[in-house]
């Protein structure tokens, strides 16, 4: 594996917003967030001062959401906050050839398009993976499976902070847990980004002791713990 400098990942939104999706960005000074529709997060300068708080409220609008991630900067009194969720970051630590990535379960993977929108967003629904919104897929590739035509599971590209692509919206229908689909994904994912000579990661709620699970079983080692927040603009 290309040895890739992790530091990027202490500030994933904002490594992005500046870098492989800063087409999808909106910016004003130091603050940066994406474009509507896209996702939520937010990022600040790491020493944010009140002018990067009040850009951030100019470029989201009165009373919208601002998804901080796991920056630890506070933003002013006036903001009312919306979450707290305790978390982990954590990084694919195998090599160059992931060989030893668990076969899959027979069932076809297949990339999700635009066309795939409406019914990407009928899962997520129904599974509660984390935000996905109407333009979410923008942010990379996204691959699913279907049983008799129905999209039953998924899971994508999010974050691209240089040399890293986080592996997000994993989720699968209530009806069809169990069978793999969510391993065989991940694993299919993971090889996409290792050819192209990037190290995959991901974050995961603490809660989520069965997801925890799972990626440890696919390769991936706790980097380190994250509270996510959340603010309403005033």
């Amino acid at each position: 594996m290309v040895n890739r400098d992790a530091a990027a990942l202490d500030d994933p939104v904002g490594a992005s917003l500046r870098g492989h999706h800063a087409h999808l960005a909106r910016r004003l000074g130091r603050a940066a967030t994406y474009q509507s529709g896209v996702a939520t997060f937010s990022a600040v300068a790491a020493d944010p001062d009140p002018q990067d708080w009040a850009d951030l409220a100019r470029l989201l609008g009165r009373g919208e959401l601002a998804d901080m991630f796991s920056r630890a900067a506070t933003p002013p009194p006036d903001w009312e906050p919306v979450f707290v969720l305790e978390g982990r970051q954590m990084i694919w630590a195998g090599d160059s050839r992931p060989d030893h990535l668990p076969a899959g379960t027979g069932a076809e993977v297949v990339e999700l398009g635009v066309d795939s929108v409406p019914e990407m967003l009928d899962l997520v629904a129904r599974a509660q993976p984390g935000p996905f919104w109407p333009r979410t897929r923008e942010l990379g590739t996204y691959l699913g499976v279907r049983d008799e035509g129905t999209l039953v599971a998924m899971a994508g590209e999010r974050l691209r902070p240089p040399g890293w692509t986080e592996i997000s919206a994993v989720c699968t229908a209530p009806g069809a847990r169990g069978r793999g689909y969510a391993a065989h994904l991940i694993s299919a994912l993971v090889a996409r980004i290792v050819a192209r000579r990037e190290r995959p990661f991901l974050h995961v709620a603490e809660a989520n002791t069965g997801a925890i699970a799972l990626y440890e079983r696919l390769g991936f080692a706790t980097r380190k713990p994250v509270t996510f927040q959340g603010f309403r603009t005033p």
